[in-house]
């Protein structure tokens, strides 16, 4: 007589599934986050040229200048010292940074200030304007230049990286925010 083989089921496990390792995402080169920051910007000032609400608009305001302050503050620290030592520049990074403390000015004319008619909509445009002056003479003059360097673009962008990391999780929020200018002065103390 044939004997039957019987199957039987294994029963589930009860191990459960390691999760993968979450993935640092891959360090950008540091013109490439830095291009990102120009895009981001650019397309919260696109956003603001379409709202109407004052309370929207607040909210907004505090995300550009938040995104500008930890942009500039990067190229400062990082970004622009090491250009201007091997491109032996001159003329780029200062004028870069001129740029940046009329910037700051203009940051500081609205940052958590109520959005109160013509003249804010209209420091919100200037600073939109000089913010498009100033990444066409970057992605087109000092970025450019700046990649045809022995720059390792990697690293830069590694601690370009880290650096905004550190800067976000310290930024104020609306409420107990002092102002750039008042932040800028803390840091430099």
């Amino acid at each position: 007589m044939a004997t039957a083989t019987r199957k039987t089921a294994k029963a589930p496990s009860k191990t459960v599934p390691r999760k993968a390792p979450a993935k640092v995402p891959a360090t950008q080169e540091a013109t490439a986050l830095l291009r990102a920051d120009h895009r981001r910007v650019s397309a919260l000032f696109e956003q603001y040229k379409r709202i109407r609400s004052d309370a929207r608009k607040k909210a907004l305001v505090a995300d550009i200048c938040m995104e500008l302050g930890i942009h500039a503050q990067v190229e400062e620290e990082i970004f622009y010292p090491a250009v201007k030592a091997v491109l032996k520049d001159k003329e780029l990074v200062p004028e870069a940074t001129v740029e940046h403390a009329t910037l700051k000015e203009l940051i500081a004319q609205v940052e958590g200030k109520e959005p109160d008619g013509e003249m804010f909509d209209a420091t919100i445009k200037v600073m939109s304007e000089y913010v498009k002056h100033h990444v066409k003479e970057e992605q087109t003059q000092m970025f450019p230049k700046a990649r045809k360097t022995k720059l390792d673009m990697q690293a830069l962008g590694a601690q370009i990286a880290a650096r905004k990391v550190e800067l976000k999780a310290s930024w104020p929020r609306e409420t107990e925010r002092p102002g750039l200018l008042a932040r800028l002065a803390e840091a430099v103390a």
